[in-house]
């Protein structure tokens, strides 16, 4: 396919950009960052005509393309003032939306994020592992756009029923060296309780990506995508038995696997995750 990968200079971006043209996509990366490549075309997707001009084509580039892979955002709260936040990513995802549609393009998978599942679990969740079967629970701005961004995915696909839109929610993205810093965490359980111990390796991230644009269906799916297991030592069963006393545990816990339920992304789109941290220790 020729793929538009929106943000794809950034730490998941450069991932799914690698991944996508390893399996034999032809893939542009729209960005305003990035190294100059005949791969880099530089777009502020806060301005609707830029995005739909370079999805419709570009002169001596390419002439439109078959699905767009959307990550360019502010990456997490807390970067910029919270209503730059909403202003910057609500807009861009708009803006990529709808210039898709636009072009008639009916394949669009993009970053959701797991912060919608109600992290940072102050208020704690309803069940573990957590899944995409309990409503979303924005506690900040960055995901109240998150929550907002499925609820438009949602009403486009209704719009247009050819439409497949896939949101996964992806959990904390790590890199190879990111990993030397795992084995301190489990000095105390609760410094990353936030998300539930979770993380996704980058490689596994992209793909998600590639299995969602092979697998997605018409419509809109939101599907979780952390790796199998925890960023912990201890057993993901006494991390919630000391950090989450009161809460359900629905199924009996394996060793390290994570809280942050992966069995739709498995079922549905085919996501095997293949990479662990404790691989590198």
């Amino acid at each position: 396919m020729r793929i538009a990968v929106t943000g794809g200079s950034g730490k998941l971006g450069r991932h799914v950009v690698r991944r996508l043209t390893q399996d034999g996509h032809q893939v542009m990366n729209l960005d305003l960052a990035g190294e100059r490549s005949p791969q880099l075309v530089v777009v502020d997707l806060r301005n609707y005509g830029q995005v739909l001009d370079v999805l419709l084509g570009l002169d001596d580039r390419h002439s439109g393309f078959d699905a767009v892979v959307h990550l360019g955002a502010i990456p997490a709260p807390g970067i910029l003032p919270d209503a730059a936040t909403f202003e910057n990513n609500m807009l861009s995802t708009y803006n990529v939306f709808q210039a898709a549609r636009r072009a008639g393009i009916k394949k669009v998978v993009y970053a959701s994020s797991e912060t919608v599942l109600g992290l940072p679990f102050d208020v704690v969740p309803p069940y573990l592992p957590v899944d995409e079967g309990y409503p979303a629970r924005p506690e900040s701005t960055y995901s109240l756009v998150k929550h907002l961004e499925e609820q438009m995915a949602m009403e486009l696909t209704r719009w247009d029923p050819e439409l497949s839109i896939v949101a996964l929610r992806f959990s904390n993205v790590m890199d190879v060296q990111d990993y030397a810093a795992f084995p301190a965490f489990d000095a105390d359980a609760r410094a990353r309780k936030w998300n539930l111990w979770g993380y996704i390796d980058g490689r596994d991230g992209a793909q998600a990506v590639a299995r969602a644009l092979d697998n997605g269906q018409p419509g809109f799916q939101a599907f979780i995508i952390a790796n199998a297991d925890t960023v912990m030592l201890r057993s993901s069963a006494a991390l919630a038995a000391e950090v989450f006393p009161t809460v359900e545990v629905r199924m009996e816990l394996s060793e390290h696997q994570t809280l942050l339920s992966i069995d739709k992304a498995q079922r549905l789109l085919g996501f095997a995750p293949e990479h662990s941290w404790r691989d590198h220790q």
